[in-house]
């Protein structure tokens, strides 16, 4: 949200109280707490009248500062509240003297002067990271508050000179985030818009600092817009929280702040390979899954999973977790002959109970749906007729949900594709008494939390795995997760990329998306290039909304490089780099490092990988670059260093090339820029398994 009018001005209506001076500091417990008034204090005449501001800073784990802003202590904080972690028993150290208050968290620290102009500074290892000085932290009121806007308790924090902003979430448009206005706030906006499915309240910056915003609702960031050299975010209400995350590297940030929000578990080892979907709308039944999975497996191309999408079950009866009589006469009889084929078994579900299910009578008597102010069931036609909201505040809901779809795993289902969970009333009453304004973009994590649990509990932890769309802080807890509704197009592969990158960036191991595009049907390049990509992203989905994507249903074309020839090759390319694969998914367990990363987080030393988004390091060895182009041209950046091409070959050895230069080439369907590192930066296992794979 943009407060001001341009540098001097604020807009009309707004009445801003900044914190003009630290008048007052004090050590409660491992808290310092300061009191900032709204202008300085000169004579004991200035303490009447006026707001003050009471700034808490604490520290949960070293290398993190926590910071609470806040004007009105007395509201009750209904939650809901992320689910942090901490180290109970570290103790930061707080130093108090004439001139300065200090806080110090191993190698950060916070330093706030006394009886001045208020200017606090975070520090590290010698060097300012960041701060908050004149007019940044600020109390604003709106005359318009009647109307239901404000009160807002925003914070600016300085950006340097060439200072970069990345993450807020899975976000489509341009990778770095500066000169962005972003609203955390859950939509189901498809792939094209500003709108994000997964938005999360974290940024990072290439200065070796991340923020966290510890808010579940509404969270508006300004990022050198509302002032060109600071990032600015603000929340509704009467206090604001944020940490201060130091690095100094990017990885060491994630790592740290994965550490606060929670990390991904490992996923089971056939969750790699490739999945196949029914697709949205298409027509199906067992003969037509049947006819899907021997297709494959007769052209020799390896597959994993088989997804059942929403028609699995009756339309309007979404969800009832009931398979559709006329279609799936033997759904046990079926989910069997499927798994002795090799293959899992996924089906669609979401949380919406339409009225014609048999379950809306069963959740409504019980109170098991988000209610309105007067008690009754909040329901919409939009998605399915008359449908309900399962209230997972409540846990006898979340079981009861849980009770469902148990009964599809004891049919023999292995997983679910929790989808939606962005479409959440806002004014909403929920069992915990929670604000409705919050639980919009935090229904997600209890949703998912709900089904993963139930997954681990019946599959064992290291086997339960869901394909996700919506996420908020934490829901890297519950992976994996899809970059959702994307059109058919090159242009909307590369805002997928993008979206994927800036997912890696705020705290998620694993990401997928649906191969060919969703909406419509792709043509032969693009499909042949996205499969390429897809098989060499951590997950590999193929599906889409009307139109089949089994390769021969796109591409018809049986050549060396048709549709199936070249999901047989990537596919099998993805076998082979099963072990590595592997070893990258235990690095995004124990130290919360994406599998699919930006450039900028292997190399964040080089300036020419800050704002790359074409291209990514699939783990620590393997550079990707997709090809986006009708006519099979690429252009890409080598960093410096030896690399070897994973595919080509000259002269009957493997290609190789020395970094430092961008290449600009064309690729047959069989291949795309796929390089291998020198062995310098890789553990023993990982280099040797290069070595060996050439």
């Amino acid at each position: 949200m943009k407060f001001t009018n341009g540098y001097w001005l604020l807009k009309e209506g707004l009445e801003p109280h900044f914190a003009a001076q630290a008048y007052e500091a004090e050590q409660q417990e491992d808290c310092l707490v300061v009191y900032a008034p709204d202008r300085p204090v000169i004579s004991r005449g200035d303490t009447l009248n006026r707001p003050l501001l009471t700034l808490r800073y604490s520290s949960p784990m070293e290398n993190i500062i926590r910071v609470r802003v806040s004007h009105f202590e007395g509201a009750i904080d209904q939650g809901p509240r992320f689910e942090l972690g901490s180290k109970q028993g570290l103790q930061p150290e707080i130093r108090i003297g004439a001139e300065e208050a200090e806080l110090t968290s191993g190698a950060l620290s916070v330093h706030i002067p006394l009886g001045r102009d208020w200017d606090v500074s975070f520090r590290a290892d010698g060097r300012r990271l960041t701060g908050s000085g004149s007019r940044s932290t600020a109390y604003i009121t709106d005359s318009a508050l009647a109307a239901g806007t404000g009160p807002f308790i925003k914070e600016e924090l300085s950006l340097g000179v060439g200072e970069l902003v990345y993450g807020l979430g899975e976000r489509f448009g341009p990778f770095v985030k500066n000169g962005q206005t972003v609203d955390i706030w859950n939509a189901d906006g498809g792939t094209a818009s500003e709108q994000a499915y997964k938005n999360i309240p974290f940024y990072l910056t290439n200065k070796g600092y991340g923020v966290l915003v510890n808010e579940c609702g509404r969270v508006s960031f300004e990022i050198a817009t509302e002032k060109t050299n600071r990032s600015q975010f603000s929340v509704a209400g009467e206090s604001l929280e944020y940490f201060i995350i130091y690095g100094p590297n990017p990885k060491a940030i994630l790592e740290r702040y994965t550490a606060l929000s929670g990390r991904p578990p490992m996923l089971p080892e056939w969750s790699f390979g490739l999945w196949l979907s029914t697709s949205f709308t298409t027509s199906y039944d067992e003969k037509t899954v049947i006819g899907f999975v021997d297709g494959m497996l007769e052209r020799g191309i390896p597959l994993k999973v088989f997804h059942f999408d929403c028609f699995w079950m009756k339309g309007f009866h979404w969800s009832d977790f009931t398979w559709d009589p006329d279609t799936f006469p033997d759904p046990r009889g079926m989910i069997s002959r499927i798994k002795a084929k090799g293959l899992r078994v996924c089906v669609w579900i979401n949380p919406y109970i339409a009225q014609r299910s048999a379950l809306f009578a069963e959740g409504r008597a019980k109170g098991y749906f988000i209610r309105k102010a007067d008690g009754s069931v909040w329901q919409t036609d939009l998605w399915q007729a008359g449908m309900g909201v399962v209230d997972f505040s409540n846990p006898e809901a979340a079981a009861w949900f849980q009770g469902k779809l148990e009964t599809l795993l004891d049919m023999g289902v292995d997983c679910f594709k929790t989808d939606f969970g962005e479409r959440i009333p806002e004014d909403g009453v929920y069992f915990d008494g929670g604000d409705p304004a919050k639980h919009h973009n935090y229904y997600t994590y209890r949703y998912n939390k709900t089904v993963f649990e139930l997954l681990e509990r019946k599959r064992g932890k290291g086997e339960a795995v869901l394909f996700a769309r919506s996420a908020t802080t934490g829901n890297q807890k519950f992976p994996l997760h899809w970059g959702g509704d994307c059109e058919s197009s090159f242009e909307a592969m590369a805002e997928t990329l993008r979206g994927g990158l800036s997912l890696g960036l705020s705290g998620f191991g694993y990401w997928s998306h649906d191969i060919g595009g969703f909406e419509g049907t792709p043509g032969a390049a693009l499909f042949k290039r996205w499969l390429a990509f897809g098989l060499l992203s951590s997950h590999s989905r193929l599906h889409g909304s009307n139109s089949y994507r089994a390769p021969w249903n796109v591409d018809q074309d049986e050549g060396p490089e048709g549709a199936s020839a070249v999901c047989k090759f990537f596919a099998r390319l993805k076998e082979r780099l099963n072990p590595y694969l592997l070893d990258t998914a235990k690095e995004a367990h124990e130290q919360g490092t994406p599998m699919l990363r930006a450039m900028f987080l292997e190399f964040p030393d080089d300036p020419a990988c800050a704002w790359l988004d074409r291209q990514y390091m699939l783990g620590p060895a393997l550079l990707v670059a997709p090809v986006f182009s009708e006519d099979n041209t690429v252009e890409y950046y080598l960093p410096p260093g030896r690399w070897t091409h994973l595919i080509d070959t000259a002269e009957g050895k493997p290609r190789a090339e020395t970094g430092g230069k961008w290449i600009r080439e064309r690729c047959g369907f069989l291949s795309l820029p796929a390089w291998v590192r020198s062995a310098e930066g890789l553990s023993p296992d990982m280099s040797r398994f290069f070595r060996d794979e050439a």
